[in-house]
């Protein structure tokens, strides 16, 4: 005798899908004028500061997470020391402070004077 599918009892499968990267409170119009790879880093960057919370002022100079964007070119999420914002080192730039070993996001290394290499 065959077997026979199982009846889910609960939602439909295209809301039992996982879609925590969807923001019901963002607006596509915001991210519309951006290209698209810019536009995925911003909503990455939305769910790392909610995700985090409070958790920020503990983790910031910290590396969140590296990512590979073609053959020759990676991508990192990290905390930055002073202004202790989320930010990737296409957007904001990355600096590492040879002294404490931490991250900063370029603006923040340019008006510390710092002149440190690129991470």
């Amino acid at each position: 005798m065959p077997r026979t599918k199982k009846k889910y009892a609960g939602r439909p499968r295209k809301e039992r899908s996982r879609s925590f990267l969807d923001d019901p409170n963002h607006e596509e119009a915001d991210d519309q004028d951006l290209p698209s790879d810019e536009a995925g880093r911003l909503k990455v960057k939305r769910n790392y500061e909610e995700l985090l919370g409070i958790r920020v002022e503990k983790l910031k100079g910290r590396v969140l997470n590296r990512e590979k964007i073609n053959k020759n070119i990676d991508g990192v999420y990290f905390i930055c020391v002073e202004c202790k914002k989320i930010c990737h080192n296409l957007d904001e730039g990355l600096v590492e402070d040879p002294q404490t070993q931490l991250n900063l996001c370029s603006a923040c290394a340019k008006a510390k004077g710092i002149k440190g290499t690129a991470a």
